[in-house]
């Protein structure tokens, strides 16, 4: 028997570093998949395959005596595994086209894909349960996540995400055409969050101000996105950016990549973390093909549309 899922990537359009002081953020899944294949074996043990590298260890090892990034696939496999008798062993492949350690969600989707897969090998769940499932496998590498990018990751769409608050779904009813950058920048989502702590306590006041804004900038987005008024979205994508460069996220490399796109752009911001990883660009249809020559051959870059399916999964007997 084989089980098959796939989940989308995320990126943030709204809200990242500011969340984690109280303010909302909007978070979308993207048409980049990343896809689990699970066959149960007679080998006992967890074998997992992917890009990173293959792993197989004995079916009672414990997530915590592997390395990071194979910790929520044997967290998961013994999870599922331990509640169904009569399993000899586990197999999972991950393949995946959403680029690794660059704030797109790869990880995430690695957890609700692994969820559903392994999960549906088993018994079906629900989507919320799919969820639950994998905060917790995602837990095993990121203790304090929030637990909104798995979210986005399982049911598609835009969300809206609030700390103390949770999620809301955002209903869209236009397309966006986005364009994704990779600076190849190697970054630390731990440096960046420090870096914005120490903003913050250098100047509480203006701290708190960025934060208002934010609010401000969000409440606006949502009543655009109702009225599909897409130059609205894009000028607020650069004034978000504005706020970004204030609390010291950026770098010369993203905003030259920034300024070469503003030329035939709506707008155009960091997404996560900063310091590296990606930007977006709202860009219209008929200047798409003038991007690779824009930004240089030295940079990843591809469109991507906003991903309504959110995970899929199905079940294949052999």
């Amino acid at each position: 028997m084989k089980s098959i899922a796939s989940a989308p990537g995320k990126i943030i359009l709204f809200g990242e570093h500011f969340v984690v002081h109280g303010t909302k953020a909007i978070l979308a899944a993207i048409d980049k998949r990343v896809t689990v294949t699970s066959t149960f074996t007679e080998n006992k043990t967890i074998k997992v395959n992917s890009q990173l590298g293959t792993l197989e260890v004995p079916i009672s090892s414990s997530y915590e005596e592997v390395k990071s990034e194979f910790r929520p696939f044997v967290y998961l496999a013994n999870k599922i595994i331990n509640s169904n008798q009569n399993v000899n062993g586990l197999e999972v492949t991950i393949d995946s086209d959403i680029p690794i350690g660059v704030g797109l969600g790869s990880s995430s989707a690695c957890c609700v894909a692994a969820a559903a897969s392994i999960s549906e090998l088993f018994k079906e769940l629900s989507s919320e349960e799919i969820l639950n499932i994998s905060i917790e496998a995602e837990k095993t590498i990121f203790p304090d996540t929030s637990g909104a990018d798995c979210t986005v990751c399982t049911y598609g769409g835009m969300i809206e995400y609030e700390q103390f608050t949770g999620t809301k779904k955002i209903d869209n009813t236009f397309e966006l055409n986005l364009v994704i950058a990779n600076s190849m920048i190697p970054h630390t989502t731990k440096n960046s969050v420090e870096r914005v702590s120490k903003f913050k306590e250098n100047d509480e006041e203006r701290f708190s101000q960025l934060c208002d804004l934010e609010t401000k900038l969000i409440d606006e987005v949502i009543v655009a996105m109702k009225n599909n008024d897409v130059t609205t979205l894009g000028l607020k994508m650069s004034e978000n950016q504005k706020y970004l460069e204030e609390i010291q996220v950026s770098n010369d490399t993203l905003r030259d990549m920034i300024s070469s796109l503003n030329e035939i752009s709506l707008g155009s911001k960091i997404t996560g973390a900063g310091d590296g990883g990606c930007i977006i660009a709202l860009i219209k249809d008929e200047n798409m093909d003038q991007i690779p020559a824009l930004l240089g051959n030295d940079k990843e870059c591809f469109s991507a549309k906003i991903d309504t399916k959110g995970v899929v999964w199905s079940k294949i007997e052999q």
